[in-house]
């Protein structure tokens, strides 16, 4: 069995109820939650929610929504992991339900499509390998970043790059935000979903953006009506 568990709380702070923010025409949610019902990989799509007008909006776009998440796995400083841990655990008690593997979707990934988490899926089992999600190349080498010290003077985080060409230096990647692949196993074994037989799957920054503050909004939604749609 296989489950999609797409955490969405409340309280986000840098832009107020994000989760549910008209993303082209729809909440943003609504992507992520189409996306794993697309892909036809999941006999359950769950959003962890602690806010009702979420839980709302994620009934009508097909998903499920069983009961709000705790007030424990609810604040600013809550990991993932203790929302999907928590979900798990809630299916094993009240129905017991122990999906084989999951995927963590989040809920504002709207360039994520059933497609992509269809074949993640199944390069994960055809590699042997316990996880897998989406990452994007950094667009300037990181080993030459800049730092500004408390004088406000500038330095070099890694002066012994302070020479190097760009075009020397291997490339760096990280996480997009977009979901992970795991074994269910693994994940209460590790207590986190950056497992250690996980691979990764590159993507291009024309399939990504970060969403944290109303900017990185705006890129979103250019990126989306130029390349996505």
């Amino acid at each position: 069995m296989k489950v999609a568990i797409i955490p969405a709380r409340g309280g986000s702070k840098r832009i107020p109820r994000k989760n549910i923010k008209e993303f082209n025409g729809k909440p943003i949610i609504a992507y992520s939650i189409e996306a794993a019902i697309a892909s036809g990989c999941f006999e359950r799509v769950i959003v962890s929610t602690d806010d009702e007008e979420i839980a709302v909006v994620a009934r009508q776009y097909g998903a499920e929504v069983p009961s709000l998440r705790s007030s424990k796995t609810s604040d600013d400083h809550a990991p993932i992991v203790d929302v999907v841990l928590e979900t798990l655990d809630m299916l094993e008690r009240t129905e017991e339900v122990s999906p084989t593997y999951l995927c963590c979707i989040f809920a504002t990934a709207p360039f994520v499509n059933g497609e992509r988490i269809e074949k993640a899926y199944q390069t994960m089992l055809s590699k042997q390998k316990d996880g897998i999600f989406p990452v994007v190349e950094f667009s300037y080498p990181i080993q030459r970043s800049l730092e500004i010290k408390s004088n406000g003077n500038v330095g070099m985080v890694w002066p012994e790059h302070l020479l190097s060409r760009s075009q020397d230096l291997p490339p760096r990647y990280h996480d997009t935000g977009q979901y992970y692949w795991v074994k269910t196993e693994s994940v209460r074994k590790e207590k986190t979903l950056f497992i250690k037989n996980c691979m990764v799957e590159p993507i291009s920054n024309l399939q990504a953006q970060d969403i944290d503050v109303e900017a990185d909004w705006l890129l979103a939604e250019l990126k989306f009506k130029a390349f996505a749609c």
